[in-house]
């Protein structure tokens, strides 16, 4: 008999690769001589770097960026083995899986952008960026901020996150923001469509 397992995660249990060894394990406790391959999937939540590295032979790059409330944490990002194609999983770096308290109001994806710009830095042009699992509810906000954006007030001060902060925000500076960002080809891997507000947005949904 020949099996092909091919698992997601268990949210905030075991990963992708886990869940299909787990698999694995009890076929063969029934089936002895089954030959079993394991492939992990994803769907742009976490275990997405895992499973489009294992699937392509690519690698990963293990570096310091920013979690959602502002702790400096190890984390990495992946190298698709085209040499070509980075994979930032925002999971990963601002996911519910390492935070232990759960604030949407203050989480930030500013790690986010510092993984974007590390990336960039770092000569890659084509990003690919799964969405799902985040602690944040911030828009984007605090990843164009690491990015170089500027939001500014009224009367010019820059608009700082926190309660209330987007009805705050009365313009927008992009003359800062990382250059080399309009010479990359980004992708969102993401199978959700709602919008961010309103009866049927990630916000009242999720």
């Amino acid at each position: 008999m020949r099996v092909l397992i091919a698992p997601d995660s268990f949210k905030e249990c075991l990963n992708a690769s886990e869940v299909g060894q787990s698999i694995r394990n009890g076929i063969l406790a029934e089936i002895p001589d089954a030959h079993i391959d394991v492939l992990p999937m994803a769907d742009g939540g976490e275990g997405t770097i895992e499973a489009l590295v294992h699937a392509t032979n690519g690698r990963t790059i293990e570096l310091k960026a920013t979690d959602p409330f502002g702790k400096r944490v190890t984390t990495c990002y992946g190298i698709l083995g085209d040499n070509k194609t980075a994979v930032i999983e925002t999971a990963k770096i601002a996911g519910l899986q390492i935070v232990s308290k759960r604030n949407p109001l203050s989480a930030s994806t500013f790690g986010v952008g510092e993984l974007i710009n590390h990336a960039i830095d770092s000569g890659y042009r084509k990003i690919i960026i799964g969405l799902g699992g985040s602690a944040t509810n911030d828009g984007g906000f605090g990843m164009l901020q690491a990015l170089g954006v500027k939001f500014l007030g009224a009367e010019g001060q820059q608009i700082r996150q926190g309660r209330g902060f987007f009805s705050k925000i009365a313009s927008v500076d992009l003359s800062s923001i990382c250059p080399s960002i309009h010479e990359c080809e980004i992708i969102i891997a993401s199978d959700v469509e709602n919008e961010l507000c309103g009866p049927n947005g990630a916000t009242y949904v999720f």
